[in-house]
């Protein structure tokens, strides 16, 4: 029985009346396998990140990871069932247009449209625009000078626990190509919500995150209909909202851990506006705001929380063969001497992010998941760091000071507009004809 979250559960249970072909053989009251609750179980907090015992011992955060596991998305997953009758080409075209021109623009839009696009217009009162504006403003600086060089590595944190990473390895989209697209699908959408003006109602960013919910919707959707290869006792609802905080709060979460070590509690006004800009794009992907703090306690906690009540598990079938095709991906657009260089640079910034990151700096951890890191990867990154590091940290610096930041900003922007344009142009679809068996843990 919910005591601290009542509005939230009753969101888990109306999935299954509002969707009974989709959510009706899954029981909402029975906790799958994957939520480890119980002390000494190994979960996917690592000791070395924090202790888990607290985290078990705090009711409230344990009610909020527990329901978050089994929520999906309660209106983009009835667009998704939407399938079963109208082609994804004509779903996507519909979702792209309104969002482009606006609902009434969209002949004969679905009611299953007309509730996706309502909700995601349906601004939060504690929204500040302004304050997003100028949160993007400062993201940009990443998005253009370091992104490329990480986002690989965050990618490949995804695939380091079975439960989270099964829905991936049951679209088969994480093979040859297809890996490439999604690494560059994900880094496109984090650096288009950069751009100015990209999270307006007509923004290109509000358009990406329409897209990305379909799109996981649409796994969702696939997983579940297709008989024998989902087992919801075992891992749940497929991309659970919990799923999608990390990605979507990776910025705030060290963004907050660095305060913390500063022995601050606040965050500063500046800082406040890296947050705002990061729970409104949360928002749009469709995380409820309970799992959306506004404090570096609360935003640290509640990411620990998610790790510390997933069960641990690493299967070599599921995980090891999506970090390996992951890691083997060629991002480049073209296949010249510059292309082949600047995707090896890459690489190897990824394994030592990857191996800082999520393995404490144990080359032997990371190496055991399948990232490993030569001397070849290390020449790489003292040849390249004085130019990369130190073009961030010059421009970074000087985005601080007033006068200089017109100009330093449409700089930033042609560089992410840049970016953009080497990550292609992301497709955010979903295809059941590459769906694989899912096998139980």
């Amino acid at each position: 029985m919910a005591t601290y979250y009542p509005d939230l559960a009753r969101l888990v249970r109306d999935q299954r009346e509002r969707q009974p072909d989709l959510y009706g053989h899954i029981d909402f009251g029975r906790q799958p396998y994957r939520l480890a609750t119980q002390p000494g179980v190994a979960s996917a907090l690592p000791e070395w990140v924090a202790e888990r015992d607290p985290i078990l011992a705090d009711p409230l955060v344990v009610e909020l990871i527990s329901t978050a596991t089994m929520l999906g998305d309660t209106v983009a997953d009835p667009l998704a069932a939407a399938s079963a009758e109208r082609s994804v080409t004509e779903l996507v075209a519909m979702v792209r247009r309104a969002c482009r021109e606006g609902i009434e623009a969209v002949e004969d839009a679905p009611p299953e449209l007309v509730r996706f696009i309502a909700a995601m217009e349906a601004t939060p009162e504690w929204l500040d625009m302004e304050l997003v504006r100028e949160g993007a403003r400062q993201a940009r600086v990443t998005a253009a000078l370091l992104a490329p060089f990480l986002t690989r590595g965050a990618f490949l944190a995804t695939f380091t626990n079975t439960y989270a990473a099964l829905p991936m390895a049951l679209t088969g989209a994480l093979s040859g190509r297809r890996a490439a697209r999604r690494v560059n699908e994900t880094a496109n959408f984090f650096a288009v919500t950069t751009l100015p003006g990209a999270l307006e109602r007509h923004g290109p960013g509000f358009e990406a995150a329409a897209m990305v919910r379909l799109m996981h919707s649409m796994v969702r959707f696939n997983a579940l209909t297709r008989s024998g290869r989902w087992d919801s006792e075992t891992y749940g609802v497929p991309v659970p909202q919990v799923d999608q905080m990390p990605a979507g709060m990776i910025n705030l979460y060290l963004l907050s851990t660095r305060v913390l070590r500063s022995g601050r509690t606040r965050f500063t006004d500046s800082e406040r506006a890296l947050v705002e800009f990061g729970r409104y794009r949360c928002f749009l992907l469709g995380l409820p705001e309970d799992l959306l703090p506004t404090t570096p306690e609360g935003i640290v906690h509640v990411i620990h929380a998610r790790a510390a009540l997933l069960r641990a598990d690493f299967d070599e079938a599921t995980c090891g063969q999506l970090i390996s095709s992951t890691m083997s991906a060629y991002l480049r657009p073209g296949n010249s001497r510059v292309d082949r260089i600047a995707d090896a640079v890459e690489k190897s910034y990824s394994k030592a992010g990857f191996i800082a990151a999520f393995c404490h700096g144990d080359r032997r951890a990371a190496r055991a998941m399948g990232v490993s890191i030569g001397a070849a990867d290390l020449a790489r990154i003292a040849v390249t760091a004085p130019f990369i590091v130190g073009r961030f940290l010059v421009v970074l610096r000087a985005s601080r000071i007033e006068r200089l930041r017109p100009a330093l900003d449409r700089y930033l922007t042609r560089l992410v507009r840049r970016r953009l344009a080497t990550y292609g142009n992301p497709e955010f679809i979903s295809d059941a004809k590459t769906y694989t068996p899912a096998h139980g843990a």
